[in-house]
Formats: structure tokens, C-alpha cells, sequence
């Protein structure tokens, strides 16, 4: 193991698009240190990723302060630097504004957008050292309204916090993406669109481009649909 090998800490890490970027970041020469809820999975993927030395696995509910402080003080001080930070974690809810329980909204809004305003908060100081790169999980549903989605809501939300965080870390060298895919192949989604949809990878593979520009590009924001999609 090299000190001088890159850091990227992902949120929601456990499966989906999460998972897929971290084994996309390690292949590309990052060490990695994943967060998310659901130990096991987690473990299993640090021990996949190469163990202690490549690998970091930190239990982490987004929506708690104490737990995203934690995270990056784990992070940093297993591999003494965080280069790049991916915002992914979130979930969704039916659409309808009579659907759904008020408690699966309030958690759907901390975790979407409180979470990841949390991350930001507990990695901007190290993002600013390393002058890194912070990648937010946008959507879609982050550029077009979605008949009475509040998940839709979040995701505005989430595209504003980016150009927030652009504008805030402007002169400091850490450049920002936001990642808006369209419906992906996960069980994120209830009712998916047709077709041949996106998987994580392709995801995972428009992170890997973002940071994988020269220093003095900033690729503002991905966003990328299943070719079947129209909306």
C-alpha cells in the first residue's frame, strides 16, 4: 500500500449504484472507505475490495451528525487523506401525495437531503486539503417534476445543494459533480421504466469519468438515461 494512492469515501455503499462505484474506484487505484446502514453486505464488500489495507467499512446512518463525523475520522485516520467523497446515499417513495406514511417521508427527506448535506459538512475540510473532488447522487427527477413525487422534491434539492457546494468551494481547487441517472436496475425502483434499463455500472462508470478529468476540469454534472427512456 502506497500513501500516496487516492481515498474515496462512499456513502450508500452496501449494493446498488454505491457498490458498483466502489469496485469501479478500487480497479481505477483508489483506496476506498465505504458507509452505509446494513453491516454485513458492507463487510463482505471491504473484504472483496482487498481488506484492511484497500478496503474500509464504517456503519453509518447518514442522518445522524455523530455518525458522519465518525466516518471521516475513520477514513482518515486509516488512510491519512480523502481525495474524493460520492453522496450516494438515499431511497425513494411512491408517487402521490396521499401515499406512503408520514414517517417514511420524514426518513426519504433526512436521508436524501439532509444526509448528504451532512457529508459535505463532515468532508469539505478534508476534500479542501487534498483538493478533491465531491460527487453528489442527483436524478432524473432532480430536472423534471414528477407528478406528486416528493422523492422528486429531494432530488431538487439535491441538484441545488451541488451548484451550492460548487459556488462555496470556488477557488479552492476541489471541483463538484452531480450524477443524475435515469431509472437504473436496482430495487430502488417499484415500478421501472421498460426495456432495457441502466445498472449501476454505467453509473459507476460516468463517477470514474468525472474523476478521471485533468485538475482543471470540473465536470459540473452527468446526466445519463436508458436509451428506451423519455421522460
Amino acid at each position: 500500500m502506497s500513501d500516496d494512492e487516492p481515498v474515496m469515501l462512499i456513502t450508500g455503499a452496501s449494493s446498488g449504484i454505491g457498490a458498483a462505484t466502489a469496485r469501479a474506484a478500487s480497479q481505477a487505484g483508489y483506496r476506498i472507505a465505504l458507509a452505509a446502514r446494513r453491516t454485513v453486505p458492507l463487510s463482505g464488500l471491504a473484504r472483496e475490495l482487498g481488506g484492511p489495507d484497500r478496503a474500509l467499512a464504517v456503519p453509518c446512518d447518514v442522518t445522524e451528525w455523530e455518525d458522519q463525523q465518525r466516518l471521516v475520522a475513520s477514513a482518515l485516520e486509516r488512510f491519512g487523506r480523502i481525495d474524493a467523497v460520492f453522496a450516494n446515499a438515499g431511497f425513494g417513495a411512491k408517487r402521490g401525495f396521499l401515499e406512503e406514511s408520514p414517517e417514511h417521508w420524514r426518513e426519504m427527506v433526512l436521508t436524501n437531503v439532509y444526509g448528504a448535506a451532512l457529508t459535505i459538512r463532515a468532508s469539505i475540510a478534508a476534500l479542501r486539503e487534498s483538493r478533491g473532488h465531491l460527487l453528489l447522487a442527483g436524478s432524473v427527477a432532480g430536472r423534471k417534476v414528477v407528478p406528486g413525487s416528493l422523492y422528486s422534491c429531494t432530488k431538487w434539492a439535491v441538484t441545488a445543494m451541488s451548484e451550492a457546494a460548487r459556488l462555496e468551494l470556488h477557488g479552492s481547487g476541489v471541483r463538484v459533480t452531480l450524477l443524475s441517472p435515469g431509472t437504473v436496475a436496482t430495487p430502488f425502483y417499484d415500478d421501472p421504466v421498460g426495456g432495457d434499463q441502466l445498472v449501476p455500472e454505467d453509473v459507476a462508470r460516468a463517477v470514474i469519468f468525472a474523476l478521471g478529468q485533468p485538475p482543471h476540469v470540473d465536470v459540473n454534472e452527468i446526466l445519463v438515461r436508458p436509451t428506451i427512456q423519455e421522460f
